[in-house]
């Protein structure tokens, strides 16, 4: 399933520095980091999503 994403400027230039370190290809990175997102245990995902929900509650509400 194609998903994309949207990374600020900050974002996109700190995924391909740590991609660069890694010398790996930076959306094989991003898609390592979420692989491993996904993988932990329900409750640690449960806390991560929550997280994510709540820091972007008002960008969401913005975009509705």
């Amino acid at each position: 399933m194609p998903i994309t994403l949207e990374l600020d400027d900050e974002q996109s230039q700190r995924l391909e520095r740590v991609a660069r370190e890694l010398q790996v290809d930076a959306n094989e990175l991003a898609r390592a980091a979420i692989n491993d997102l996904v993988s932990r245990p329900a409750d640690d995902f449960e806390r991560a999503v929550t997280y994510v929900l709540e820091k972007n509650r008002e960008l969401y509400r913005r975009l509705a």
